[in-house]
């Protein structure tokens, strides 16, 4: 998984090289273990190798339909699940679409420092809690709201494996951060409404009011010699 987190970062970084006016956003495709993932509850299987979120869109949005292009001033959520020998790690960021409005550079701002906190906060021994409490904290300090309703997870064999890891918890509560544990932390923060509702297509998750949204992502994982981050170049 270290070797296959160096790789997801590098290819995630190459990704958003390409985010700019004008671009399609099915333009930026590579195998992926997103490509073909089919949950429980979705009546079909992923169709694209990379999730690309525009504004309103939380995660999971679908590159290829509808032909959607970038517009000077969106910001994207660019998501990528990466299988290397078997293991999967998970990663995403969210970039600005040229020039971006005061607000939307706070939103970004603020959900990249969420994940930064989150880990800072990690310790082996600690509890799934911590991670929850950083989160909230870096969303009360930008008075942001929350996305609870979707969250980090468990992964390595799988896309979605347990813990749940959510973006709002008490510090010490929850299961307890094991030597072994890998976990995919995912802050999401939007500029209005916490609630959320999942359009057609069965994947793309977005915020009610329709209010701008960010999305960071990190692999981590807890050693004996503590918090390795996977994904970070």
């Amino acid at each position: 998984m270290r070797e296959g987190g160096k790789i997801h970062a590098r290819i995630l970084k190459e990704v958003a090289k390409k985010v700019k006016p004008g671009v399609k956003t099915d333009e930026a495709g590579c195998t992926a273990s997103f490509l073909g993932y089919q949950p429980y509850d979705a009546k079909k299987p992923y169709p694209a190798a990379l999730c690309v979120s525009i504004n309103e869109e939380i995660v999971h949005g679908i590159p290829n339909e509808g032909g959607r292009i970038l517009f000077e001033g969106d910001i994207v959520s660019l998501d990528l699940g990466l299988t290397y020998k078997n293991f999967i790690t998970d990663a995403a960021l969210t970039v600005p679409v040229g020039k971006i409005s005061k607000e939307a550079e706070t939103l970004v701002r603020a959900t990249k420092e969420a994940l930064d906190r989150a880990i800072v906060a990690m310790r082996p021994h600690g509890h799934i809690g911590d991670i929850g409490d950083a989160i909230m904290q870096v969303a009360m300090k930008y008075n942001l709201g929350i996305i609870e309703g979707l969250s980090g997870h468990g992964v390595g064999y799988d896309v979605h494996e347990e813990p749940f890891v959510p973006n709002k918890a008490e510090r010490g509560e929850g299961p307890e951060l094991k030597e072994g544990l890998v976990i995919a932390i995912e802050p999401m923060f939007s500029l209005g409404s916490r609630d959320i509702k999942r359009l057609s297509d069965g994947y793309t998750f977005i915020t009610r009011d329709k209010s701008l949204s960010a999305h960071f992502e990190h692999t981590v994982a807890v050693t004996k010699n503590g918090i390795e981050v996977l994904t970070k170049l």
